[in-house]
This record gives C-alpha cells, structure tokens and sequence, in this order.
C-alpha cells in the first residue's frame, strides 16, 4: 500500500508540475482520481496527505484539495571549506541547553529528538510490563549485555551484511556512550580525530570529553564526507580515528553510497586508523531498503560499529550498542571503568519487541512519517524564508539544515526566536569554528500543528529582520 500511494502521489505532483493542474485549482474529487488510477478511495487519500506533507496540496474544510505550490525551489546549502589544522574542542552552553526542561516547553525545533507521536508508545509499555515480570532477570547486571537483546541484535546485524554473533555486541547507553567508548579505547588525550564538517555537536561534546583535538573533513550535502579530503589529512596529520555517520548524517541528512563506504572502509584500513561509525539513523531511510552499514564493507575488524533506538523506539530508554571489532577488549575495559553494565529493564523489554516483530512493522509506518513531516518543513522554509535561503534534502533521518541568506547570522536568529518561545540549532553548534555561523539546523520530526507552522513563519519573518539589520 505504501509503495501505492506513493506512486499515485508522485504521478499527481508530475500533472501539477505539467500544469494540468494549476496553482489554486481544486483536484478532481476522490472517487474520481480513484476511477482514473484504478486505484482505491482510501489509496487517494493517502496519496492527497502524501502530497500535502511536500506542500503541494492544501485541505479546505468540505471543499477538498487545492494546488498549493511551494513559493520556490529551494537550493540545498553550500559545501564548506576544509579545515587547515587541528583544533582543540569546547563544548557551548547551547549543546546543554538542547536537553533542558526550559527547551522543552518551547516550539522543539532546536534537538534533534522525535516528537512521542513518532514512537511506538503502546508496543514499548507492553514489552516493558512483559519484562518487568522476568523476576531476577530484570534486577541483575548484564554485562556485556542481555543474551535476549544481543542476540536480537547479532540477526539484525548479519541481515545487513555484518555477520556477527551476540559475543561481538556490547550493550550501551545510548550511542552517545559508545561513541566515548570507542574514542577512550584507541585515544588519548591530545590526539586528533578527523570528523565530518557540519558534524553533530554530541560528536564534538564527546571529543572534548576525552581530550581530544579536531580536525574537520567537508561534507557535501548530496555526497557526504570528502574522501579526497580525509585523504589528504591522514597524509598530513598523525590522525588517530575518524568518525562518521554514513547513513543520513545529522545535520545534512547525506547518505554515502556503498561504493564510497567501501573506499572509505578500505581507506581507513590502509592507514591503521580506527573508523568508529555512528549509524543512529540507518533504520530511517525515505525510500528503499535500509541502507548497509560502512561496517558491512569492514574484512579487518578495523570499523567500530555505534548505534541506539533512541531515534526510533525510544531516546528516554537509553538503549544502545556497540560492535568494537578488534578493540572489544579496550571498549569492554572502557565499559566496565564507566558503569560496569547498561539497565537490565530496558534489554530485555527492547529485545522483546524485536523478537515479536513489533520494531519492524512500526519502521514501516515511521519511515513515511519522517518523511511527510520534513517534506512539509521543507516546503514551508520555502514558503515563509527570504530569498536565498537554502535547506538541506535529507535521504532520511529528520533534521534540516538551512543556509541563512546574505551572511545573516543564524546565532542571532537563534537567539530572538528563543525570546518568542521557539527553540532552534544556531550553526555554530556544529564546527570547532564560527564558520557556520550563517546556519540553522531544525527538527523536522513534530507533527504538523498551527503552532509548529506559526513558529516557522516567524522564524522566516525573525530572519529577514536580522538579514536587513533591524
């Protein structure tokens, strides 16, 4: 049905496009448009949401669907230049202030986090009760991890072409830890890590936790990390890991393809530098299957795997993993110095839901969801910013990342919207520099509300205020 309606959708945004049918014309009815696709009524009606989210439609109470065409194109932003030398990393206040409780009673546009209509609310309380009643075995530790869980983990792994066993995973919390895992297991402090630039600012709070210093790789927007640039600073630099988030990068949203996993994989490997993967998004792709990770392309042990459901199931449960390859003793070690073991309660409640086929069937649904929501964001930056604005296509995930126009500052934008009540990502927030100092990243994962649609208007009205200097 999915694949359905959207193929009816998208043959309907072609006549749009065509002109057959024009800007604030109504659409034929349903039954109509259901006779001429041979298609069923409820199959419309979900093509006519489908093309709403993407803001070509608008719904008027007992009228139907009008043409609403997006005012422009909008361009996605622009590659930023390398980095010539490492950098010593320090975290912002902003970073904290995603996560306070003062944020979250503003417009949530500013943390990367899924909205609770996003998540399988329901499924995860019944797993939760089912494993609360597993006795003893919620109230022990669980180190390295919950057989139940690990295993659950080790076939979904080998389905994505890592072929690993439950002895390989560590149980973590969150992908947040893993990565700090990692980075103490083949780190110390002063050393230089390569990241990708924009790059998530946990990434970055988690280099400055362990010491470290930066060097930043560009990203393209449609392409991913440079490899041509990574290449040149293992050759000039005593790089001592990389990380990167192959699969719908947080903020642009860019998938590598295999190819340049591949190339990436073998690139690390030659140089005898750690790859530490961060694949929180993977399980959300727009379209198609769900893409591989670097480390399925991994023959050396060499790629240390990090990832959680806190993008999916749930971010409160802190429930991640880690597949540390070679340097399992280093990352267990690491582990077993931090906390000793990760919460029995939510292992086995997750492993529960895996086993059930709950998670599966929720991605089906979750994936289009993410979809229509940033497309809808995305049609309306269009609509409600300034000329020049340029935002981000993500190939999955749901974060967008803007390019204010004309050099205006994204941190002063911040800064206004959040005396209205709206919370944003000021650029800055991604780099060691001020260099994306012109840069929002929203949230695209709310649902769609007056209040959500208000804030967005008004953070283009805020934009072209600061962009005219007043």
């Amino acid at each position: 049905m999915g694949i359905l309606y959207n193929r009816v959708a998208d043959q309907l945004q072609t006549l749009i496009h065509e002109g057959v049918y024009r800007d604030g014309e109504r659409l034929p009815g349903v039954r109509v448009l259901s006779r001429q696709f041979g298609v069923s009524i409820s199959t419309v009606l979900q093509a006519h949401q489908t093309l709403e989210a993407r803001g070509y439609l608008v719904a008027r109470e007992r009228s139907g669907y009008f043409v609403h065409l997006p005012r422009r194109d909008v361009p996605v932003p622009d590659m930023p230049k390398p980095k010539v030398r490492p950098a010593p990393v320090t975290a912002r206040d902003m970073t904290l202030a995603l996560c306070s409780e003062t944020q979250k009673r503003m417009v949530p546009l500013g943390a990367a986090v899924p909205h609770p209509d996003f998540l399988p609310l329901r499924q995860i309380q019944q797993a939760t009760i089912w494993a609360a009643r597993q006795g003893y075995e919620t109230l022990d530790y669980a180190f390295p991890g919950k057989p139940s869980y690990l295993r659950q983990l080790a076939q979904r792994m080998t389905a994505l072409g890592v072929v690993v066993t439950p002895e390989d995973i560590l149980a973590t919390n969150g992908a947040q830890e893993a990565i700090i895992l990692a980075l103490r297991a083949v780190t110390q402090p002063g050393d230089i890590v390569a990241v990708e630039s924009p790059s998530f600012p946990g990434i970055l709070h988690a280099l400055e936790v362990v010491g470290l210093r930066v060097i930043e790789i560009p990203t393209h927007p449609s392409e991913g990390i440079s490899l041509e640039g990574l290449q040149l600073a293992l050759e000039q630099w005593p790089i001592k890991a990389c990380i990167v988030v192959p699969n719908h990068s947080n903020p642009v949203g860019v998938r590598l393809t295999d190819d340049n996993k591949r190339r990436l994989v073998n690139m690390m490997d030659a140089a005898g530098v750690p790859l530490i993967e961060d694949d929180i998004y993977g399980d959300l792709p727009y379209e198609g299957e769900r893409p591989r990770p670097a480390k399925a392309f991994d023959q050396t042990g060499n790629v240390i795997y990090c990832s959680s459901f806190s993008k999916t199931i749930s971010p409160g449960l802190r429930l991640g993993w880690m597949i540390p390859g070679r340097y399992m003793a280093g990352a267990s070690q690491q582990k077993v110095f931090s906390n000793l073991a990760t919460a029995s309660l939510p292992q086995l409640a997750v492993g529960h839901f895996l086993e059930q086929g709950g998670y599966d069937r929720y991605l089906r649904t979750a994936r289009q969801r993410y979809r229509e929501a940033t497309d809808r964001m995305r049609s309306a930056i269009g609509r409600e910013f300034p000329e020049g604005t340029a935002v981000s296509k993500p190939m999955g995930g749901f974060v967008l990342w803007l390019q204010l126009p004309d050099k205006t500052s994204g941190y002063e934008v911040y800064r206004l919207a959040r005396e209205e009540g709206i919370h944003t990502a000021p650029g800055r927030m991604f780099s060691t520099t001020d260099k994306y100092e012109d840069y929002l990243r929203l949230n695209g994962a709310n649902p769609w509300s007056e209040r959500i649609e208000k804030a967005i208007q008004r953070l283009g009205a805020l934009t072209q205020q600061v962009a005219d200097g007043r």
